[in-house]
């Protein structure tokens, strides 16, 4: 009998730790795993186009996580997507001219934003506007202007 309780009691803890890291793995996938809610500064870049970018995406300088997406709204005027970047507070050193690009990660993998220093002597501050940007590549698009100019080649 004390053999079969403390076999339940082993059991019973195996599937709370299952569920447990089932619960971590879901909030990491989600991008919600970061319950840390650093207060830096913000800055803002317009892209034409942002595929896939969502809200809490990061935000990437040379491989180092230095921010993430805090909103995405459409420009009224320019019709193009205003991104918000929440900074990390020790990122505060980085130039004027620093140039924004979204990228893929792998092949199918989540979109995130890439920035590039540039040589400027100020650097960004809270409120700012990154204007060197570069747009999301759209596989759709690669695909469909690759199969049209082979179709004008046909003829």
């Amino acid at each position: 009998m004390m053999q079969n309780k403390s076999t339940e009691i082993f059991v019973g803890m195996f599937v709370a730790a299952g569920l447990a890291a089932l619960f971590m793995l879901a909030m990491k996938v989600s991008n919600l795993g970061d319950f840390t809610d650093e207060t830096g500064y913000q800055v803002t870049a317009e892209f034409e186009n942002i595929g896939g970018l969502k809200v809490r995406s990061a935000v990437t300088m040379a491989g180092v996580r230095v921010g993430r997406v805090a909103s995405i709204n459409l420009h009224p005027v320019t019709y193009n997507a205003e991104v918000t970047i929440n900074m990390y507070p020790q990122f505060d050193n980085l130039p004027l001219d620093t140039s924004a690009s979204i990228y893929t990660a792998g092949l199918l993998g989540e979109q995130y934003i890439g920035l590039v220093a540039g040589a400027e002597e100020e650097f960004l501050q809270d409120g700012d506007v990154i204007d060197l940007t570069q747009p999301a590549l759209v596989l759709e698009q690669v695909i469909g202007q690759f199969l049209y100019s082979k179709a004008e080649g046909d003829e």
